[in-house]
């Protein structure tokens, strides 16, 4: 009787496909090579713990630069995708020694990442959180399955023999920025960094390791359990899939309520308006408790008492309590004279964060000079900032570079000059296959013209006249005096005396 419903085919039918994966499919996979590429990438080494620390500080840089292109270069370098799938496979045939082979390998890896970016961040002048490191501070549902399909395609791509899809899989799940992240947050100590980071990566990696377990077992990778115990496994990789979708699922939908609520500020401010006036500048502070709202607007007619009955309506339509902060700028009658004021407002600010950054360059300026602020010369308009140091204990002429370098990291559009106090200059100059030494050049050169005085190098001709041209490329003022090794930098007075 199958010409009605077909239900007894179902179960023969069923046979036949597993029939033919078992023979087509999974009889085509070398598990024994599988498994033991995935045991020698999940093993402590030398390699391992190299490259983790190179791909960590490639990406906290990249972060605190807030460059993709040298996060992505981070991802790729990162070696901490061999543990974690190896953790899946371990699951998967029952070998406990694997597993915490594995997991130990992760474990070290992943606190010396940390380690290392904390340092990184800690002795930085930059500390503060750039776009690329917000982006992985709010993890949502759509990382999960992120992760989730990324590591499907990895591990179908080692059980398959065909891991070049791994160099695309390594950029999709991005394990060593989260980890970064959380060394930035530990070194500045900053929880919502921290804890937002590490949820990303606790996500990444469960869920990689999880879905290669799965796939792993599709492919006949298994442990001779009884059925009991492989139902027990199956539920419980079902319930750690839950216990991370509903958190992540509940910041999602934070993350578009959010959005939402923009759009929605942004209506019901023109609405109160004139069609001719113009939205300036609006952000909301939904951290804070009532929600910030603070809005400008240019407007030909000024609308006086609005922000009472408008903050109760925005509450009412976003479900949440706000305090508005509504400032009108009464404009032009044309739609031209405001725009003209967007203009000019745009221009104001531009100009106080301009002074707001000139503040703390002087300030910083003043910091390692030993100086008040008010001794540091600050051009704007030429962006050139200029301090005369106090003598520091125990500071030498490598030392007030040293300084000066630090407060110019990360203004490439500015001229740092800290100008050295008086002091000698007796810089032995090493030589090596006639070649002086460059670095020791450098600071003659920083020195000669921070100090603006003139160099008198004293040794072996050949070498002094090398010396001397590269000092002259720089722009310092040189006179060579012919004498005995070793090769020595002086003051031009100071020599003459």
């Amino acid at each position: 009787m199958n010409d009605t419903t077909g239900a007894p085919d179902a179960a023969p039918s069923f046979a036949r496909l597993r029939e033919w994966w078992t023979v087509h499919v999974v009889g085509q996979v070398d598990q024994a090579e599988v498994t033991e590429r995935r045991r020698e990438e999940g093993k402590l080494s030398e390699h391992y713990l190299f490259m983790t620390a190179m791909s960590g500080g490639i990406a906290i840089l990249g972060l605190l630069l807030s460059s993709p292109a040298v996060v992505i270069g981070a991802m790729l370098l990162s070696p901490l995708m061999g543990p974690i799938m190896g953790l899946g496979f371990a699951l998967a045939i029952g070998d406990w020694d694997w597993l915490k082979q594995c997991l130990r390998t992760l474990m070290i890896g992943s606190v010396m990442a940390v380690i290392l970016c904390a340092v990184l961040v800690f002795i930085s002048p930059i500390q503060s959180v750039t776009s690329e490191i917000a982006a992985r501070t709010r993890p949502n549902l759509f990382d999960l399955f992120v992760a989730l399909f990324s590591a499907l395609a990895g591990a179908y791509a080692m059980i398959r023999g065909r891991e070049g899809a791994i160099v695309g899989v390594a950029i999709a799940t991005a394990l060593m920025p989260p980890l970064a992240v959380v060394g930035f947050g530990f070194a500045t100590w900053n929880w919502t960094v921290f804890s937002g980071a590490l949820l990303l990566f606790v996500t990444n990696f469960i869920t990689i390791a999880l879905t290669a377990f799965g796939l792993a077992r599709l492919y006949g990778f298994r442990a001779r359990h009884s059925r009991r115990q492989s139902q027990l496994q199956s539920f419980m990789v079902i319930a750690v899939f839950l216990a991370l979708a509903v958190p992540l699922g509940f910041a999602l939908q934070r993350i578009a309520w959010e959005a939402n609520a923009q759009r929605i500020v942004r209506s019901e401010l023109r609405d109160q308006f004139d069609a001719r006036a113009k939205l300036d500048t609006l952000e909301l502070d939904f951290a804070a408790k009532p929600v910030g709202i603070s809005a400008v607007v240019f407007t030909p007619v000024l609308n006086p008492g609005v922000e009472t009955g408008l903050a109760a309506s925005l509450a009412d339509r976003l479900g949440e309590k706000v305090t508005l902060d509504l400032v009108q700028y009464e404009v032009g009658t044309n739609a031209t004279a405001a725009e003209r004021a967007q203009l000019s407002a745009a221009r104001e600010r531009d100009e106080r964060a301009a002074s707001s950054r000139s503040a703390r360059l002087a300030a910083r300026l003043a910091l390692a000079a030993g100086v008040a602020e008010t001794d540091v010369l600050i051009d704007e308009a030429r962006r050139r900032a200029l301090v005369r140091a106090k003598p520091l204990p125990g500071a030498s002429l490598a030392t007030y570079r040293a300084l000066e370098a630090r407060v110019a990291a990360g203004l490439d559009d500015w001229r740092i000059e800290l100008v050295p106090p008086p002091l000698p200059l007796g810089v032995t100059i090493a030589v090596e296959d006639a070649a002086p030494d460059r670095e020791a050049l450098a600071l003659i050169a920083w020195a000669a013209l921070r100090a603006d005085r003139a160099v008198v190098l004293t040794g072996p001709a050949d070498a002094a006249e090398v010396a001397a041209d590269v000092l002259r490329d720089a722009g310092a003022a040189v006179t060579v005096r012919e004498g005995p090794a070793p090769l020595s930098a002086g003051w031009a007075q100071d020599a003459a005396q």
